[in-house]
């Protein structure tokens, strides 16, 4: 068994210096009481393994969506995710949920990619997917509009997995 450790590579939309995201990060991690993982896809160990990059999104719940916001990604984003991992477009997805109000995001969604293509073609197959659940423009669009009044996002990053 080889140990992974995740380094980062790229922060783009995060005005906090990057010091401060990775430590806001480790203690969000550390503290197990106050954050709690919700697998959209469980990801197998070959999977995890496999995957050389990861993409991760940082949202924040509105004050007073937090349970709301995690309704929504159960119940809408998972089985878009599903749907864009049925056709290759990700290895494994993980939610974590960090209930600290002083941490800068209170959703982080972590995607495990074999590579740098899968890295490029993420964001179009997560779009191409929710066309695929949703076929109705006008209903994607009033999800997407919903999902704007829950969360709003504080940044992103890609990071290699070091084994």
């Amino acid at each position: 068994m080889h140990s992974r450790t995740l380094r980062p590579t790229a922060i783009t939309g995060v005005r906090a210096p990057l010091g401060i995201i990775l430590a806001l990060g480790a203690a969000a991690s550390i503290s197990c009481a106050s954050v709690a993982p919700q697998p959209a896809a469980a990801p197998s160990a070959s999977a995890a393994q496999a995957g050389t990059l990861a993409r991760v999104y940082y949202w924040r719940a509105r004050p007073g969506k937090l349970e709301e916001y995690g309704r929504y990604i159960r119940d809408v984003a998972e089985p878009i995710d599903r749907e864009a991992q049925r056709v290759g477009a990700f290895l494994s997805v993980t939610t974590f949920v960090s209930r600290d109000s002083s941490s800068a995001w209170t959703h982080m969604r972590l995607f495990i990619l074999r590579d740098s293509a899968q890295l490029a073609g993420l964001s179009p197959a997560l779009d191409a997917a929710g066309a695929r659940v949703e076929p109705d423009s006008v209903k994607r669009r009033t999800r997407a509009q919903y999902s704007a009044t829950l969360r709003d996002r504080v940044g992103e990053a890609t990071i290699e997995v070091l084994r």
